[in-house]
């Protein structure tokens, strides 16, 4: 019997649709997959390379459960110099993978009877997180039209809200939050004694925009956990590697976590990160490029169908209104039985999304026109 831990979340749809997708193609059916949030790009040859390196060379035993010193370190200058973070090397604790960074966090800050405020629509997981630790999230309307950015946020705090969870860019929505909007929620965490949980893994995913980091804002350093990794940006989503940077106090709670649990990230991957970090940067920008062309060419090619999508700023997914014909869950179920296109029902990332399925376009241009066409024949 599953603990009433357990019971309080649901299977990842994002998982859920991949693994049926997957199960078609395993029967021969070709099946265009926009489900899951992976870039489809190698890794670039010199993050490996350092990895192998390091893995040859006999780094292959316990790694210190906050991470390799130089990686750390790495990390550090990286959050000076790009997010204008006033943080250290003992600010930051490397983790396997973004998600367990935040599961961490949501388990250290979070009591029963908490609430964490989610701008809706979320990433799936937020959710999940929040309810393991045995908390409550509060949704917070956005608005479509604007980039799906949030508004009356103070609406919605409450004397249980302990935390404010912000991912620009964002997962579903591709939304991204500019200097006033930041500021804004600043403000609140400031005058209502909040934390705030900042998810910033697609930051270098930007499409004319620029990104900023709401812990460099006056008064936010110790009360923002930034959380950031190599999964999206250098195409890494195969070696587990996050990070958590934060007030000293925080990453000792986190570090509780890690190592009665997972311990810490692989040894050799790390050095694989620093490399990410210090070396060539022309894969990330010539990703983005490409993640640019696919984003024009599916949003345009929804919206001459009929199916109303706004440009994303940010990440690789497009939140797509099907409403014309039907709600998400129907046409996704549509989509992936009748013209073998799997799209995420956007119900699976808030009460807002049930009229939204989301498409990762993390796929080639070819097979994104081929879709296109399939949608066009399944619902016109």
């Amino acid at each position: 019997m599953a603990s009433s831990r357990l019971a309080r979340v649901a299977e990842s749809p994002t998982i859920r649709i991949a693994n049926i997708a997957n199960k078609l193609k395993h029967d021969g059916i070709d099946v265009i997959s926009f489900s899951l949030g992976e870039p489809d790009f190698d890794t670039p040859r010199h993050i490996s390379d350092a990895a192998c390196k390091a893995l040859y060379s006999g780094e292959t035993h316990y790694s210190p459960s906050p991470g390799i010193n130089p990686l750390r370190e790495a990390i550090a200058k990286k959050l000076q110099t790009e997010n204008n973070l006033n943080l250290d090397a003992s600010n930051v604790m490397v983790t396997p993978g973004a998600k367990q960074a935040i599961f961490e966090v949501m388990m250290s800050v979070l009591d029963d009877g908490d609430e964490a405020i989610l701008f809706d629509p979320a990433w799936v997981s937020y959710e999940p997180c929040i309810k393991f630790a045995g908390a409550n999230p509060e949704w917070v309307p956005t608005d479509p039209e604007n980039g799906f950015l949030p508004y009356d946020i103070g609406d919605h705090i409450t004397d249980k809200t302990r935390l404010i969870v912000v991912n620009s860019p964002c997962n579903p929505t591709g939304g991204v939050f500019g200097k006033d909007k930041l500021k804004e929620i600043a403000d609140l965490a400031i005058d209502h004694n909040l934390l705030v949980l900042s998810d910033e893994i697609y930051e270098k995913i930007l499409y004319d925009e620029k990104h900023y980091s709401i812990g460099a804002i006056e008064g936010m350093q110790d009360r923002t956990i930034t959380v950031n990794g190599f999964s999206k940006s250098y195409a890494m989503t195969g070696w587990r590697l996050g990070y958590v940077a934060a007030n000293e106090n925080f990453l000792h709670d986190f570090q509780k976590i890690q190592s009665h649990s997972v311990s810490s990230a692989t040894t050799f991957a790390q050095y694989g990160a620093i490399e990410a970090l210090e070396g060539d940067q022309q894969p990330v920008e010539d990703m983005v490029a490409e993640f640019r062309q696919r984003r024009d060419i599916l949003v345009d090619g929804l919206n001459d169908i009929g199916i109303h999508c706004s440009r994303p700023k940010g990440a690789f997914y497009a939140f797509a209104d099907v409403s014309e014909y039907g709600n998400g869950e129907e046409i996704a179920e549509k989509l992936l039985s009748d013209a073998h296109v799997a799209a995420t029902p956007g119900s699976a990332f808030g009460p807002s999304g049930n009229n939204f399925v989301r498409l990762s376009y993390a796929i080639s241009q070819e097979r994104i026109r081929e879709a296109l066409e399939r949608i066009e024949n399944c619902l016109l």
